[in-house]
């Protein structure tokens, strides 16, 4: 069973806030009977009317996107007119995006109309893994990569522990190429782990999120989530609380 105005909001009808301000007015009935008691939770089974309105509750869908380099992670109309997520999956579901990836980070972006879902998909103490691909200016010392791995503190921001592997170091061009996985979902958080060892990120490619990965998937392209990746997600995230 869900709250009430949760369920009028995620039906797309208006804001969570509006809902309780229509419930308190008695604008809203459930099964024919007016509520105006805020947190009155319904099942999924209740007919729902909002000024005599039927609401259609809708499907939970999921979907993950290769998120391209150049678009923005936003559900409204970019002021620059730049391309957003929304270009790039099903119009006829209102999906939006599952945190947020940066202009010009590519890689695994989900999508959905969850809201319970997408708080537990980015909370920190889910601690769900996050593996990206980075491309950096500038060689790691052994020191960078053991703060990377223990954790560090940097400007007053605590970063915590992470998975390093290196990948290649190109000491001709003075780049190094390696896989970091974070355990957590700070903005800009690897590219700022990055300049706080006095680096740059050149390319940042989010290839895993949680078990999820957009292999077999061109920039751009999307896939509907099977059943089996959203329950192992919400696995994850409900393992990674214990931790």
């Amino acid at each position: 069973m869900e709250r009430l105005q949760k369920v009028i909001a995620q039906a797309g009808i208006c804001s969570r806030r509006k809902a309780e301000e229509l419930i308190l007015n008695g604008k809203v009935k459930v099964n024919g009977k007016v509520v105006n008691v805020l947190g009155t939770k319904v099942r999924g089974d209740d007919n729902i009317t909002v000024n005599g309105k039927r609401i259609d509750k809708e499907e939970k869908i999921y979907f993950v996107l290769n998120k391209p380099k150049g678009c923005v992670c936003t559900v409204k109309d970019d002021k620059e007119g730049r391309k957003t997520v929304l270009d790039y999956v099903p119009s006829e579901h209102r999906l939006y995006p599952v945190g947020r990836l940066d202009y010009d980070t590519s890689g695994v972006l989900l999508m959905t109309n969850d809201g319970d879902f997408t708080n537990k998909m980015i909370h920190p103490r889910y601690h769900l893994p996050k593996t990206y691909e980075v491309n950096i200016q500038g060689i790691l010392s052994d020191d960078d990569i053991r703060k990377l791995r223990k954790g560090f503190t940097f400007e007053g921001e605590t970063y915590a522990p992470a998975k390093v592997f290196v990948r290649e170091k190109d000491y001709s061009r003075d780049r190094m190429q390696l896989t970091l996985t974070i355990f957590e979902g700070k903005n800009h958080q690897v590219k700022n782990m990055m300049k706080a060892l006095g680096k740059e990120v050149r390319r940042l490619n989010r290839y895993q999120f949680g078990n999820v990965t957009v292999d077999g998937l061109r920039p751009g392209e999307c896939r509907k989530l099977k059943r089996h990746d959203v329950k192992e997600l919400l696995k994850m995230a409900e393992d990674g609380a214990k931790e």
